[in-house]
C-alpha cells in the first residue's frame, strides 16, 4: 500500500473510495480517529486541519467525501479529526450535543450556552490540537505549512484553533451561524475575543442563504478594528433551503474553491509563517 511505510503507532485503515484513511491518535488518555488524503507524489505537502459541525449523523464522512479530494487534487493534505463523542470518535466520550440538551434541561438556554462555549474551549479545542500535534509529525506533511478550517460548529473551533495555535491561516465557514443569536451575548463575546487574539489571518465565508450571516460580518469587523489580516465573503444562496445553505462550506467548492485556495497560498507560502515560528 502507498502509505504502509508511514504506519508505525497508528492504525490506518484504507478506504478505497476516495483513497482515504482512517488514523488513530491520541487526545490525553483518549483514542480518536480521523480521515486522511494524502496528495500522489513523493514529498511533503502543506496541510489543513479540518474541524467538522455538531451534526450527530457524520459516520456517513459524506462531508470529508466532497472536501477531502478537492484539498488533495490541489496538493494540500487534508486531515479531518473526529472529536471525542462524534462519527469515528463516538466512543471516546459523550455527544457535545446531548452535553448541551442536558445542560439546557436542567438550568435552561444560559447553562447550555456554558456548557456549550466551555466545552468548545477545553475538551474538544484540545482534541483539535491533539490532532495538529499529530499532524505535524508526520514525514510527509510541512510543519510550518498547516493551516486550520471548519464549518457550523467547527467554524468556532477554527476560530479557537487560530488563537491558540501557530497555524499559517484559518478559514471560518459559518462558524456560529445556527448559535450566534441564541447564544448572544456570550459566543459573540468569546469569538471575537478570539479573533482579536488570533495568531493567523482569517478567511470568513457563507452562502448568502445560511442561518444568520451576523458572524462573518462582525468577526470580521473584529480583526479589521484588531489590524489584523482577514478577508470574508459572502457567496451568492446554495440550495433551496437554509439548511442547504448552511451546508454551503461542504457541497459547494466549485464557488469558493479559487478564493479559499489562493488566500491558503498566500497566507502558507512565506517564510516565516506558521507552526515554527
Amino acid at each position: 500500500m502507498r502509505y504502509a511505510r508511514f504506519v508505525l503507532l497508528w492504525l490506518l485503515v484504507p478506504l478505497a473510495a476516495f483513497g482515504s484513511q482512517v488514523v488513530s491518535f491520541p487526545s490525553g488518555k483518549l483514542t480518536l480517529h480521523g480521515y486522511l488524503y494524502v496528495p500522489d507524489g513523493k514529498g511533503r505537502f502543506p496541510a489543513v486541519l479540518y474541524n467538522h459541525g455538531s451534526a450527530a449523523g457524520m459516520l456517513s464522512n459524506e462531508a470529508f467525501e466532497a472536501l477531502g479530494p478537492v484539498f488533495a487534487s490541489r496538493g494540500w493534505v487534508f486531515f479531518a479529526p473526529y472529536r471525542r463523542g462524534q462519527g469515528l470518535s463516538a466512543s471516546a466520550g459523550p455527544y457535545i450535543g446531548d452535553e448541551i440538551a442536558a445542560a439546557n434541561k436542567s438550568g435552561g438556554m444560559p447553562a447550555a450556552v456554558e456548557t456549550m462555549i466551555r466545552l468548545l474551549q477545553t475538551d474538544h479545542l484540545n482534541d483539535q490540537s491533539a490532532g495538529l500535534a499529530w499532524l505535524r509529525k508526520q514525514p510527509f506533511v510541512q510543519r510550518d505549512r498547516i493551516a486550520v478550517a471548519g464549518n457550523s460548529f467547527g467554524g468556532i473551533e477554527a476560530v479557537f484553533g487560530a488563537e491558540r495555535e501557530g497555524y499559517c491561516a484559518a478559514i471560518d465557514s459559518a462558524g456560529g451561524a445556527e448559535s450566534w443569536k441564541l447564544a448572544q451575548p456570550r459566543l459573540q463575546a468569546v469569538m471575537t475575543l478570539a479573533v482579536r487574539n488570533a495568531r493567523t489571518p482569517i478567511f470568513f465565508f457563507q452562502a448568502e442563504n445560511d442561518y444568520d450571516l451576523s458572524p462573518t460580518h462582525v468577526l470580521s469587523e473584529a480583526m479589521k478594528n484588531a489590524g489584523k489580516e482577514f478577508e470574508m465573503k459572502i457567496y451568492p444562496p446554495y440550495g433551496k433551503s437554509v439548511a442547504e445553505g448552511h451546508t454551503f462550506a461542504y457541497f459547494g467548492s466549485s464557488v469558493w474553491a479559487p478564493d479559499v485556495f489562493r488566500f491558503l497560498e498566500k497566507h502558507c507560502s512565506e517564510p516565516g509563517h506558521g507552526l515554527d515560528r
